[in-house]
């Protein structure tokens, strides 16, 4: 059986797989791994599952004898637009013309409770105007593995989703999550919607020039 994670809601990939396999092992290797080689440092994720994952090593490790450094390694966790939100990010000097959506990760908002620094990182870039996306905080369907598991439950998840999409008239979708990207990424692309799929922090760089 899983440990008892709550944060982690089982679905960063790591975490979606652990059903199957040794559910340790990989956060002892990387426990070591980041003690080596950033030990005292923080930790900044751009992936809201691998954060979430990384954030739940504590639990996941419960009487391990890595455990205490388990937990002081989630604690340097950081997700990029967190880290970005912290340090004030200044405001870009180039316009970015674009009508966005944001889709909050479910690993982002619902697990790490991170819900303002995305928005923090896009009103940094000028000219970028966002538009309301009904639904942004519930699930797209990706969840980790669960759309090759479960394809067709996830398309059921991700259709209202699609929907809203095109409803809001926004020109780019921002999510910060990969799995996300890539599952509403893919439903735009299959129905027609040329609508592409990003990360905030992708936005953010538009605003700076070479």
């Amino acid at each position: 059986p899983l440990a008892p994670v709550e944060a982690a809601l089982a679905t960063a990939r790591f975490g979606a797989e652990a059903r199957f396999e040794f559910p340790k092992l990989g956060p002892r290797t990387r426990v070591e791994a980041f003690d080596a080689a950033a030990a005292g440092h923080e930790i900044v994720v751009n992936s809201a599952g691998c954060g979430a994952m990384l954030k739940a090593y504590g639990d996941w490790l419960r009487g391990d004898p890595l455990e205490a450094r388990a937990r002081a390694l989630a604690a340097r966790v950081r997700d990029v637009s967190e880290a970005v939100a912290e340090l004030g990010p200044a405001a870009g000097t180039r316009a970015v013309s674009e009508r966005v959506a944001y889709d909050a990760p479910c690993h982002l908002l619902h697990a790490q409770h991170v819900a303002e620094p995305p928005r923090r990182v896009l009103a940094a870039v000028p000219g970028l105007e966002e538009v309301p996306l009904e639904g942004s905080e519930r699930c797209c369907g990706g969840a980790g593995i669960y759309a090759l598991v479960e394809p067709e439950l996830s398309d059921d998840v991700l259709r209202p989703k699609l929907d809203a999409i095109a409803a809001s008239g926004a020109g780019l979708v921002a999510t910060g999550n990969p799995g996300c990207q890539m599952q509403i990424g893919a439903g735009l692309l299959l129905s027609g919607r040329d609508v592409p799929v990003v990360h905030p922090i992708e936005l953010l760089a538009r605003a700076y020039p070479p």
